[in-house]
Order: structure tokens, then C-alpha cells, then sequence
């Protein structure tokens, strides 16, 4: 643990202030959102201009990072991401708005792209799983940590968005600075959907109603509480909640999945996660009851921890499900196949969730939620009764944060073999003596 560390400290701090801000930017953008009155079909159509620049960045960014490198690519995009949030406090209107959330879903797949095959290089079939958790405690701890950031001033005020910015432009600093090489990256190709559906129709249905979920989840958590008059305070709180609790779950349920028919596990989180929406819609409506009768948001939040608890493990799931059906050597490709499906889901949901809020009131937002967990639950059941079990030693669950790259599941442990890293000094004193075979690199420094 203390070498994976001291090897990529600098790739961690910048990563955890990259989505310091992403947390905080996310959550201030739909509460400024309600403060300037956008109507909430404006609000979602905004918001889900992230996932179309996500989407695009997925499948045109390793053209950039095979052209100019590593380096230039990070540096280029952090400095993008910097200066589209400080253009969202000068213009202010839902369609301007739009085109910074797609440049700057194109900005964070590229920064999640190429921290993930950086990890990679610096991983050996040792560490790997211990890497990617590290990783995602990085990811979902400091985005937990940024929503706090939303006390620091009104959403109103400039401020906040010039704090963003600073937070981006300081996370290239480690990462420039840094006397490691680059990796020498590969441009992973996945599933088409059509083969994907053939080999697990659950695994791309359910990626991609989960896609349209999650998006809508994180995206439109701030403006529903917002618009049931929660303080600033308060929503920093439940933004916080979701996005803890949804980490902290990854592991008992991931281990659930691994004892039991990954199916069934699906089911039984899947109609807990819309149970506890459904409880959630009652708590908050219980908050507003006149005199005695109301009660203290701690149900809400009781609720949304519960929540959470249940949805946010669901990608991960899906991914091993997936896996139950494939060889070991295809699981990276059938892992892209499955991104791939989810950001076609998540690019629709702030706003077909938006437009039930719309229609009728802030509970849609909850509403939505019911319906596509209960949707991917139902799928599930039907898939039981048409499709055995299938029994494969190479697939069990791993953890990881829906917003991993196709890079980013080769960190998974049961992926294809990594060839052990050897340090720079080895690698060039083996390419001056033309040495080319693989050799345990203490082995090779001691012949060196």
C-alpha cells in the first residue's frame, strides 16, 4: 500500500482535486440553477449536456492521447474544464450552459482516461485490485468532500465558480511535475451492443436503464432539494450522503453477488433501491406537515442513504453478471460494451426526469427513480426464468465508480494478465543490451 502510493501520489492528489471540484460543481450549478428560476426542463436538458460530452469525449479522446501524449492531453483538458466553469458565471442562460456541460463531459472523460492507463502502467497483477480501490475511495470521497464547498459562498455570487477553477488549475500542478514517464497507452475497442445483448441481454439492458438512472441521480439530487427549500447546508448534506454511501456499499453487496445468483442480488437491490425512493417521497413530504406532525429531515436522509446503498453497487454488479457468461480474455471489451451502453442511458435522464418534475412537481424526481429501479428489476426476473446460471471461476465482482473508463477496468484484478512494470532505469538498460524477453525485474537489475 505504501509503494502504490509513493509511486502515484502525484496522480491521486490531482484526481482528488479534479473531482473536488466536479463534486462542488455539480452540485452549485443546480442550485444556481433554481436560484436564477430556469424552468426544470431547462435545468435537465443543461445538465445533460455533460453525458453528450462524456459520450463524445469517450470515443474521440484516445485519438488525441495517441497523437500528442499523456502530458499535453491532461494539461490541455484541466485548463478546458478551469475555464468553462469560470464562463458559466459570466453568461448565464440554460442553452449557454449546455455547451460548457458537454465540453466539460468531454474535459472529464479525458482526465479520467488518462489517469486510468496511467494507473495501469503502474500497476503489476499484485496491486492491481488494490489500486483501483484506492482509486475509488480517491474519486468518491474527495466528490463527497466538494459538495461541503457549497457553504463556502451563495451560488449567487461569482466566487464559488472562481473556487472550482482554482481547485482544477491546482490539480495540474502534481501532475506536470512529476518526474515519472507517461504510459505508452492502447485505444480499447469494446462490444457492439447487438453482440452484447446476444451474450448477456440483461448485462446491456440493464446498463443502460441504469445509465439513464444514475445520470438523473446525481444530476438533478441538488435541484430537487433546492426546490423542497433545503438551506445550503442541508443539501451539501444529502449530496454528501449519496455519494458516501454508495461507495461504502460496493463491498457487502459486491460480496453478496459473488455467494449468491448475481440476478437475484440485482433484484432484491434493485426493488430495495426504488422501495427507499418510494420512502424518501414520504419522509420528505412528512418534513412539511403542519405543526406536530412534521418530522426531522434525519428520515430523509435515512432514506437516501438506504438508497443509495442499494443503486449505486448496480453498475458494478452488471459488469460481473456480464462476465459470468464471457471468457476471461473478452471481459475488457464486454466492460467497454457495457460504458458504452450506460452513456446512451445517462445521456437521456436529467431531462426525461426533469420533464416528470415538470409535470408533476419535485416528487418526480423520486418518482423516476422507482420506476427505471423496478424497470431493470423486473428484466431481471423475466431473464431468470429463460436463462440458467452459468457458473465462472474467472468473474467475481470488483468495485468501481461508474465513472471508470475502458482503460480503468484493466485495473480489475480477474482482467487479462498485465506485464509486471519494470522502472525506467531497467527499461533502458535492457533496450541498450537489446534484451526484449520478460524476466523478474530484481532478476534483471542484479544480471544488469
Amino acid at each position: 500500500m505504501n509503494k502504490i502510493l509513493k509511486n502515484s501520489w502525484a496522480l491521486f492528489t490531482g484526481m482528488g482535486l479534479i473531482m473536488l471540484a466536479h463534486g462542488y460543481q455539480g452540485s452549485l450549478l443546480g442550485v444556481r440553477a433554481v436560484a436564477e428560476e430556469f424552468s426544470l426542463t431547462a435545468t435537465g436538458f443543461m445538465l445533460s449536456g455533460y453525458y453528450i460530452g462524456y459520450f463524445i469525449g469517450a470515443k474521440t479522446i484516445p485519438t488525441f492521447i495517441l497523437r500528442v501524449g499523456h502530458i499535453r492531453v491532461f494539461a490541455a483538458f484541466a485548463s478546458i474544464a478551469s475555464i468553462a466553469i469560470l464562463i458559466h458565471s459570466i453568461i448565464i442562460n440554460p442553452f449557454s450552459w449546455f455547451i460548457l456541460r458537454i465540453i466539460t463531459g468531454v474535459s472529464m472523460v479525458s482526465l479520467y482516461t488518462i489517469a486510468e492507463s496511467w494507473l495501469n502502467d503502474r500497476s503489476s497483477n499484485k496491486n492491481r485490485g488494490s489500486v483501483l480501490s484506492i482509486y475509488m475511495v480517491v474519486l468518491y470521497g474527495s466528490m463527497a468532500v466538494g459538495m461541503f464547498f457549497l457553504n463556502f459562498s451563495s451560488p449567487l455570487n461569482f466566487q464559488p465558480f472562481i473556487l472550482v477553477s482554482l481547485f482544477m488549475s491546482l490539480s495540474l500542478i502534481p501532475i506536470l511535475l512529476t518526474k515519472r514517464k507517461a504510459p505508452n497507452f492502447k485505444k480499447i475497442t469494446g462490444m457492439s451492443l447487438s453482440e452484447l445483448y446476444k451474450i448477456s441481454p440483461l448485462g446491456m439492458v440493464g446498463s443502460l436503464i441504469y445509465g439513464t438512472t444514475q445520470s438523473a441521480l446525481f444530476s438533478l439530487l441538488a435541484v430537487y432539494a433546492a426546490s423542497m427549500n433545503f438551506t445550503i447546508f442541508e443539501i451539501s448534506i444529502v449530496t454528501f450522503l449519496l455519494a458516501i454511501s454508495g461507495a461504502v456499499a460496493q463491498w457487502p453487496i459486491g460480496k453478496l453477488s459473488d455467494n449468491f445468483d448475481r440476478r437475484l442480488v440485482i433484484i432484491y437491490t434493485t426493488f430495495g433501491a426504488s422501495f427507499f425512493a418510494f420512502c424518501s417521497i414520504i419522509a420528505g413530504g412528512q418534513m412539511y406537515m403542519p405543526g406536530d406532525l412534521a418530522t426531522t429531515k434525519y428520515w430523509f436522509y435515512l432514506c437516501v442513504v438506504l438508497f443509495s446503498f442499494c443503486s449505486l453497487p448496480m453498475f458494478a454488479i452488471i459488469f460481473a453478471h456480464t462476465n459470468d457468461f464471457i471468457p476471461k480474455e473478452k471481459f475488457v471489451a464486454a466492460g467497454a460494451g457495457l460504458q458504452f451502453a450506460f452513456g446512451v442511458g445517462a445521456i437521456s435522464g436529467p431531462f426525461l426526469c426533469s420533464l416528470l418534475m415538470d409535470l408533476i412537481g419535485a416528487n418526480g424526481y423520486f418518482i423516476f427513480l422507482i420506476f427505471f429501479h423496478a424497470l431493470i428489476g423486473f428484466f431481471a426476473m423475466h431473464r431468470m426464468r429463460v436463462r440458467d446460471v452459468k457458473e465462472n471461476p474467472d468473474s467475481q465482482f470488483t468495485a468501481m465508480p461508474q465513472s471508470i473508463t475502458p482503460l480503468g477496468m484493466e485495473l480489475n484484478p480477474i482482467t487479462e494478465h498485465i506485464d509486471e512494470p519494470y522502472s525506467e532505469k531497467v527499461q533502458k538498460m535492457l533496450k541498450r543490451k537489446g534484451v526484449y524477453f520478460k524476466k523478474d525485474e530484481k532478476k534483471v537489475e542484479k544480471d544488469i
